[in-house]
């Protein structure tokens, strides 16, 4: 290579160096589609819980979470829905973290038990405590998807009570003259529980996102799996939208969002008091038998 082709060559690559810092320094032009996603209520709500998470590295289950979720195939974690992981704001790391948490305790567990058993003068073959470990760890694992279930039924229930003295609220500023914004922000602020914090939150992303409160209802509905949010949604578009007075639809809503609280409230209550007649049931039989085995016991000896 002669010394001209050497100059040529370097002379590229510092216009290619040059031309590679240029492309990094200069903004390119946003793509809209991901801008607007971004903007939305649903990509704010993902900014915030990735903020959420971030600021929360210092959890181990943040930190598992975060490893599992970026290394480990989905279908290792199961079957666990959106909706009960929105309703009870923990994000998918911090619920594949306490997944890899429990799979660890019950790993730990095969071995702790199989040297119990060891120390008290009992000898087990090799597979034993392997297969106690995996079978453990396997059963540990459906645990949080069983807790998150029921967390979530139970916080479904707390938002639907809190849901109906919200419509009451409302339906009272509503009568007060008070706009359809300003009547659902209003009532929202009357409450202190995590349901009214919730909705004040929405309300709030309203208006800089450019969404109709009755909107970022359905959106909340949707994203939280509760239906009376869409109710809500489509009578205060009504209000809002066409004017209608809305007090009467808005309390009747309440009233029969509290009658279906009644009639599951009393159906559980049913279920329960009829788990609880084999118990009873057996108890009486059991004292029953205490009470006459002597006399029987003496009948049969005399």
């Amino acid at each position: 290579m002669t010394g001209l082709q050497l100059i040529l060559a370097a002379g590229a690559m510092v216009g290619l160096g040059l031309a590679m810092i240029m492309w990094r320094l200069v903004p390119g032009d946003p793509d809209l589609g991901e801008t607007l996603t971004r903007l939305s209520p649903a990509g704010a709500r993902a900014a915030q819980a990735k903020r959420q998470q971030i600021s929360r590295t210092d959890d181990v289950r943040d930190v598992l979470g975060a490893f599992g979720e970026r290394y480990l195939p989905a279908r290792v974690w199961g079957s666990v829905s959106s909706q009960d992981l929105a309703i009870l704001r923990m994000t998918p790391a911090r619920f594949y973290g306490e997944k890899l948490l429990f799979e660890l305790v019950g790993l730990l567990a095969g071995p702790l038990m199989t040297w119990v058993v060891m120390f008290a003068g009992v000898s087990l073959p090799f597979y034993v405590p392997v297969g106690a470990s995996l079978t453990l760890a396997l059963g540990f694992s459906f645990i949080p998807n069983w807790n998150v279930r029921d967390d979530a039924r139970k916080a479904r229930g707390e938002f639907t009570r809190a849901l109906g003295a919200y419509i009451d609220l409302v339906a009272l500023e509503r009568a007060a003259g008070a706009g359809p914004r300003q009547a659902m922000e209003a009532a929202a602020a009357a409450g202190d529980s995590w349901v009214f914090a919730r909705i004040r939150e929405e309300l709030a992303r309203t208006r800089w996102s450019g969404t109709t409160p009755w909107e970022a209802m359905r959106l909340l509905g949707e994203e939280f799996g509760v239906t009376d949010l869409h109710e809500l949604a489509d009578i205060m578009r009504l209000s809002g939208d066409e004017g209608t007075q809305v007090y009467a639809q808005l309390r009747a809503r309440a009233a029969s969002m509290r009658a279906a609280m009644l009639a599951a409230q009393k159906a559980e209550a049913n279920q329960t008091s009829e788990r609880m007649v084999l118990p009873v049931s057996l108890l009486c039989m059991v004292f029953l038998t205490i009470l006459l085995a002597p006399q029987m016991l003496r009948l049969i000896g005399g």
